[in-house]
């Protein structure tokens, strides 16, 4: 599939996605020391209890407060992943949209199934309509240059509601790509139900993505957000 448009031209409230440049440039280092503690060559790391990563992550903080910006006061992070693609973990993501979410434990409330256990942690699908109200950050630890697998994103597809494995081609054909490149320290924000995907990178390096989500209300019947 062809890939085309400019991702400056993107902004969150008309395409569901924007790019913040050098958002946390001068945190680098200390953002990669206390992730330095995971493994390497994992190609996705479900990460939780790690302190050193709160203060960047709370809404005064230069990466929760770009979630703060769209969710106001009440946001909180919900769930953080470290993502990896290298030489030896170069995988490739079909176009889909992210519809689970992190919790304490195992609550069974109307509207929230099926569950799924992945890396010791509750996971479970909500209702569609909560995703609308989350946001996604993607903070770059390394550049992101178009061969080095960037997100590709579909514009606007975010506001299309649940759809269906085969809808996905058509609604990507109507929205078009756009091509997610960064450099280190860059912050993409995006809509969590946004259709996305990525390619294996044609020349592989080192592409640390720390991922999290972020909601600003309380799950019902004694759910509990897992947090980071």
């Amino acid at each position: 599939m062809k890939h085309t448009g400019q991702t400056a031209s993107l902004n969150f409230k008309d395409h569901g996605a924007q790019r913040y440049q050098g958002a946390v440039a001068r945190h680098l280092d200390d953002l990669r020391a206390a992730l330095s503690c995971l493994p390497e060559n994992h190609a996705g790391i479900r990460i939780n209890g790690i302190q050193r990563l709160f203060p960047f992550l709370t809404r005064q903080g230069p990466i929760g407060s770009i979630a703060a910006s769209v969710l106001g006061p009440s946001t909180r992070v919900v769930r953080a992943i470290l993502f990896d693609k290298t030489a030896q973990t170069n995988w490739s993501l079909a176009w889909h949209q992210d519809r689970t979410i992190c919790v304490r434990q195992r609550v069974d409330v109307d509207g929230y199934g099926p569950w799924t256990i992945k890396a010791g942690m509750q996971h479970v699908a909500p209702p569609f309509d909560l995703l609308t109200r989350m946001v996604t950050l993607r903070v770059h630890l390394d550049d992101v240059p178009a061969t080095n697998a960037p997100l590709l994103i579909a514009p606007g597809s975010h506001r299309r509601g649940r759809i269906s494995v085969d809808a996905i081609e058509e609604v990507v054909r109507r929205c078009g790509t756009r091509i997610c490149t960064a450099n280190a320290g860059d912050v993409w924000l995006y809509s969590t139900p946004i259709l996305h995907a990525s390619e294996a990178a044609t020349d592989p390096m080192h592409r640390r993505v720390l991922q999290l989500d972020f909601a600003a209300e309380e799950l019902p019947g004694g759910l509990e957000w897992l947090g980071v």
